[in-house]
Order: structure tokens, then C-alpha cells, then sequence
């Protein structure tokens, strides 16, 4: 937790004209989130008494998909990209009255991890910035240190070849005290060949008043930004290489690591088992003991401790798996509750239900739970036997201990410990199967 109060702003306005997408940069998808998700992410981890996101191209795409993550942050709007230091200068309003450290970070770049946030939060220096040892510093700017700290930050098209053999690059993620950011950030001007408000100008400004301005350093996989669709793919892969990793670090058994896709927030306990290909979307909790089983698809659900899933199984939001429960193969619960022990072999949909301990529900067993306007609840009482090819028309409820006959349609609530049958009379017509083939026969040999 930081010392002192921290607020975050996160940058997000940019186009992204390199992704080759309408789409805004921000929102194309990195661990089954938007990309801005991971700063908001981050920034969480800092308990920031506020969160201010910059948005721009597409703000009202990007909002919506920042009040799902968080509610709670506040939306400004930077109406034309004139650089980093006026995208920042768009939050002041949010800042008013806030004493205490801003954080600048960018929605484009996903890995800072929070011992480096709390590194930059707790520095004692006025204004402190990220940055990092460059395998290939390329065009990146360089940062200046001596020992009386950061000097200043040269561009690339700036530097000359002294310069440019520095390995030390600027990330772009700052700290600096409220007050100061307040003060000169409207000091910034954009006379360059650019003509854009630069950011990392406030270090020269800073170090003219006299205060105080450093380096935090990071590995560079930290710093890694996302321009292009190949640099996602990229970003994806060490994404999903470091969640296994830390899966396995964890007690989770991954039989076959490399094919099981973690979300962003995907929690699971040790001693949790997981098979091959298993997609984990956003949202998904699995207690430990439990097993998910190959070719599963799991998203916005819970599972207790000691349930099975799958193989070949969709788990969709509102999933609740009790303890012990078993789901089989090709089936697919939404919106449902399954108590302690519930049984759900194959080949059957539970949507908007509720399905008490112990039951077990037939193959190809449907809740009928939508009308095409409204959606409407099935509840299952406490060791029901649901017959295969049950349709259970909501809303309908089918008591304690009570059984339903295989085939039947139930329309009308069954009372507890009752056998209810909804088929159609079964009529046989001797010799009538004979003669409709010979028939069907006649007629396809007739063209």
C-alpha cells in the first residue's frame, strides 16, 4: 500500500492508425480484457483515491468499456491528440484539490507490475520516471542520469551519437507530486518539429525550479506498448507464458500448459487440475480440488471445491457449481445455481435455473427459459431425477424428490416427491412401417 495518497491517470485517447482497426487501440483484447483493463488493473493495486482515464478516439466506446472495469474512475475527454502533456493537462480538473502523488500511465501498455508501481509511488524524489535497460534502445528516448539523478530526456530524432548509445530509455510512465504537476504542466509548450505538448518536458521545467527528479527502473517486458496486431499477438503469448507460469508456481496441475488460456483475472486454487485446451474467459473462479476437464470454455462462473467439468463443456456467466458437482460433456450452463452434488451427465442446457443438491438431470435435459422476449427461471428441487429429453418450459418448478419420465414436456409445476409424464400417446399401427418405406422407396426410384 503507498505511504501517501496517489492518484492515476491513464492515457487512452490515441487512434492506433497502426492496428488497422476502427476499433479504438485500447479496447482491442489482451488476456480476455481491453487493453486499458490492465492499467486499470494496475492502477487498483496502488489503492488510488482516484483514477482519471484520458479518452479521444472513440470516448464513447472507451467509456463504456472503463465502467464495467471500473466504475468508480472519472472520464475526460482530450478532443484533439496534441501530445502526452496536453492529454494530462485534460485531468487537472480531476485533480482539484488532490495533495498527494500522480501517476501517468498509458492504457497501450499492459505488464507495469505493482512492485514497480509502488517503487514509483513511494520515491521520494519531486518527479520520478520509468525506465529501463533496452536490449535494442532503437528510436526510444533516452534518459540522462547523473549522480544527482535524472537530468533530462532526449528524443531520439534529438540525440546525437553520444546520446544515442545510451541504453537507458524512457518509458513514459511518470510520478510527480500533484502540486508540481499543477504548476507546470501549463508551462509546457509545443515548439517542436512535431507541434505537439510533451510530457517529458516537465523534467527540464522541474529540475529549473529546483526540485528534485529521478529514475525508476524496470525490466523492459514491463514497458512493452502495443501498436500493432502482430505486437498484441506478441504481448498475448508472454501474457498467457506468465499466467501458466505462475498457475504452476501456484499448486495448479496444467496437463498440457501450452494449450489452456488464461484471462486476466482468472482465479484458480492449488490442487486444481486443468486438462488440455481449456479457455478460461474473463471472471472465472475455480476452487482448488476441483477439475476442469479438456476442450472446456469457461466465462463469469464460479467453481466450488471437488466439482468436475467437461470434457467438451460451456460454462457461461452466472455459472454456480457447488462443491462435488459434476458437469459431462456438451453441456452448457448459464445463469444457474447447482447445489452440492448435482449431476449433469451430457448433451443438456440449464439456463436461468436454480437445481437443488443431489439431483440428477438426463441426458439432453433443455430448460426452455426464453419466450423470444422474456427470460423466465426453472427451479429443480433437492434429489429431483429429471428423465432424459426432459423440456422443462419456464417458469416451472419440479418439487424435492420428484421425477420426471424420459421425453416428457413439463409445462405445470410438479409437487414435491411426484412422477410427472408429458408425452404424447404412443399409437402402433401393425404393419403400417413396411409399407411406408415400400412406399417412400417407390417414389424416390419414380424421380
Amino acid at each position: 500500500m503507498a505511504e501517501t495518497s496517489v492518484a492515476v491517470v491513464v492515457l487512452a485517447a490515441g487512434q492506433g492508425s497502426r492496428m488497422q482497426s476502427d476499433m479504438p487501440k485500447v479496447l482491442h483484447r489482451l488476456g480476455g480484457v481491453p487493453l486499458v483493463g490492465h492499467a486499470l488493473a494496475a492502477a487498483r493495486s496502488l489503492e488510488p483515491e482516484q483514477v482519471i482515464v484520458v479518452a479521444g478516439h472513440g470516448a464513447e466506446a472507451v467509456e463504456r468499456a472503463v465502467r464495467k472495469l471500473e466504475p468508480e474512475a472519472r472520464i475526460v475527454l482530450q478532443r484533439d491528440q496534441l501530445g502526452t502533456g496536453h492529454a494530462v493537462r485534460q485531468a487537472l480538473p480531476g485533480l482539484e484539490g488532490f495533495e498527494g502523488k500522480v501517476i501517468v500511465l498509458y492504457g497501450d501498455t499492459p505488464f507495469i507490475g505493482e512492485e514497480t508501481l509502488s517503487a514509483l509511488s513511494g520515491h521520494p524524489a519531486d518527479l520520478v520516471v520509468l525506465g529501463f535497460e533496452a536490449e535494442d534502445p532503437g528510436r526510444y528516448g533516452r534518459l540522462v542520469v547523473s549522480g544527482k539523478g535524472l537530468e533530462r530526456i532526449v528524443e531520439y530524432k534529438d540525440a546525437d551519437a553520444a546520446i544515442r548509445r545510451i541504453a537507458l530509455c524512457n518509458s513514459g510512465v511518470m510520478a510527480l507530486d500533484a502540486a508540481l504537476l499543477r504548476q507546470l504542466i501549463v508551462r509546457l509548450t509545443n515548439e517542436n518539429a512535431a507541434g505537439e505538448y510533451y510530457l517529458t518536458d516537465l523534467v527540464e521545467l522541474a529540475r529549473a525550479e529546483g526540485c528534485r527528479t529521478d529514475v525508476v527502473t524496470c525490466d523492459e517486458e514491463e514497458t512493452l506498448g502495443i501498436n500493432t496486431r502482430a505486437e498484441l499477438a506478441a504481448a498475448e503469448a508472454a501474457f498467457q507464458a506468465r499466467a501458466r507460469r505462475a498457475a504452476l508456481e501456484n499448486g495448479v496441475t496444467l496437463t498440457d500448459p501450452g494449450t489452456v488460456w488464461f484471462s486476466l483475472d482468472t482465479f484458480i486454487g492449488r490442487d486444481a487440475i486443468i486438462g488440455a485446451n481449456v479457455v478460461f474467459g474473463p471472471g472465472v473462479t475455480v476452487e482448488s480440488g476441483a477439475e476442469i476437464l479438456p476442450f472446456c470454455h469457461l466465462e463469469g462462473c464460479h467453481v466450488s471445491a471437488g466439482a468436475t467439468v467437461g470434457p467438451f463443456a460451456r460454462l457461461r456467466p452466472g455459472a454456480e457449481l457447488g462443491g462435488d458437482v459434476h458437469v459431462g460433456n456438451f453441456v452448457e450452463i448459464k445463469n444457474a445455481v447447482l447445489d452440492e452434488g448435482v449431476k449433469v451427465g451430457h448433451l443438456t442446457y440449464l439456463g436461468d435455473a436454480h437445481v437443488g443438491e443431489h439431483a440428477n438431470i438426463g441426458a439432453g435435459t433443455v430448460t426452455c427459459n426464453y419466450d423470444g422476449v422474456m427470460k423466465h427461471r426453472t427451479e429443480i428441487g433437492a434429489r429431483a431425477f429429471i428423465g432424459s429429453d426432459t423440456m422443462l418450459v419456464a417458469p416451472v418448478r419440479v418439487g424435492a424428490q420428484a421425477v420426471t419420465g424420459s421425453g416428457s414436456v413439463i409445462t405445470r409445476d410438479v409437487e414435491d416427491g411426484a412422477l410427472a409424464i408429458g408425452r404424447a400417446r404412443q399409437d402402433n399401427k401393425p404393419g403400417l412401417g413396411i409399407r411406408l418405406m415400400q412406399a417412400l422407396r417407390l417414389r424416390k426410384e419414380q424421380g
